[in-house]
């Protein structure tokens, strides 16, 4: 992509002035981000996949008049018959993760990739009928907010008091302060960075996609490569037991011995000491798809045509590695050069293929039957 060519998604900003001036700073307002623009999904096809036990879905009703009926909130699958009349306001149907299901959507999902595939997280459909919404709330990622169909009234802030109303099934805030009001009609799109508050309110009946970005926590990393380079560790010996054949008598038993302490260090300093190894774990752990993605196996009767990635599939890189559905492969020279093409454009042309070694061709073909990856003829 070239992040120097003014967008018409980004209101004519180029990528590069948008990530300059507006991501993880100030929201944007982009009228006729997509003119034209109709729903991928009709609401019929969206209420299957609402159906379906591997869809993440979930239902949000709020509160009826004068507070007579609390908000309610549940998780999916829903068959029809447990979703509310259309004609009822105040409902909300958001159902996530719709740009693995759907070549149509994962199309529409790629025009973001002016930010890096690591951030990338999934596109989410959220159906309401009249009044619908979830109540103003602030995410701790970056949003698109893409409006696909009818309109919805955005009320948004820079909120300081984060605090949330109690014993609610939403985080919804106790104090929403707003400070711009936005009408979004069908194409139109708003972008708001991490901890931005606001809430958005369906115009009548109305649908829109938000293009939500992976921003895990240091906790979060901590725990993943600790327990990862753990693993390696593990598969690397099978007993490297602590030994203490100098360990004397001691009058007080509760005091942990240095020598244990020591070893548990060195157990540490060991598992980090390839060079490679924290680029290794967090390049598997940030390709890795999420935990409900199945493949089906693919069938490789021939190698000759483009090489084109599965939408569900995770591909990544960095100087050493590349990383593939939470696997890592040191790749290097013309090989590396050729598999990084593929991670950037998602397809790699037959000519390009042909370059790669016997090796690469080999992994090609056992990523091919895995489903990770086919072959365009």
């Amino acid at each position: 992509m070239n992040t120097d060519e003014p967008l018409q998604l980004l209101g004519g900003l180029t990528p590069a002035t948008f990530m300059r001036r507006h991501w993880q700073k100030k929201p944007l307002l982009i009228r006729q981000a997509i003119p034209g623009f109709a729903p991928l999904l009709a609401r019929a096809e969206l209420l299957d996949l609402a159906a379906q036990d591997e869809v993440e879905s979930r239902l949000v009703v709020q509160p009826g008049a004068n507070g007579a009926r609390p908000w309610r909130f549940r998780h999916g699958p829903f068959v029809r018959k447990a979703l509310p009349a259309f004609k009822q306001p105040g409902w909300t149907l958001l159902v996530q993760g719709v740009d693995l299901l759907d070549a149509r959507l994962h199309a529409l999902m790629n025009q973001f990739r002016f930010v890096p595939d690591a951030r990338l997280d999934d596109l989410m459909i959220s159906y309401a009928t009249d009044g619908g919404g979830v109540g103003p709330h602030f995410d701790s990622y970056d949003v698109f907010l893409l409006q696909a169909h009818g309109q919805r009234r955005w009320r948004i802030g820079r909120q300081k008091d984060l605090s949330l109303q109690p014993n609610m099934p939403l985080k919804i805030l106790a104090n929403f302060e707003p400070e711009m009001e936005f009408v979004l009609e069908p194409g139109d799109m708003l972008y708001l960075p991490p901890r931005y508050a606001h809430d958005g309110i369906a115009v009548g009946e109305c649908m829109t996609y938000s293009i939500g970005f992976r921003a895990p926590s240091r906790a979060e990393l901590t725990s993943e490569l600790l327990q990862r380079l753990a693993e390696e560790a593990l598969d690397a010996e099978s007993v490297n037991l602590y030994r203490d054949p100098k360990q004397e008598a001691v009058a007080h038993s509760g005091a942990i011995p240095g020598a244990l302490f020591e070893f548990a260090q060195t157990a540490l300093a060991d598992a980090l000491r390839d060079p490679l190894a924290l680029q290794r774990v967090l390049g598997e752990y940030l390709s890795e798809p999420k935990a409900h993605v199945r493949f089906d196996n693919g069938q490789v009767e021939s190698l000759d045509g483009a090489l084109v990635l599965d939408r569900r599939t995770r591909m990544l890189y960095d100087a050493q590695h590349i990383f593939l559905n939470g696997e890592s492969f040191l790749a290097t020279g013309r090989d590396a050069q050729l598999m990084r093409h593929l991670a950037d454009g998602r397809s790699l042309p037959a000519s390009d293929k042909k370059r790669l070694s016997a090796p690469a061709r080999e992994l090609v073909a056992d990523w091919c039957e895995a489903g990770w990856m086919y072959v365009e003829q």
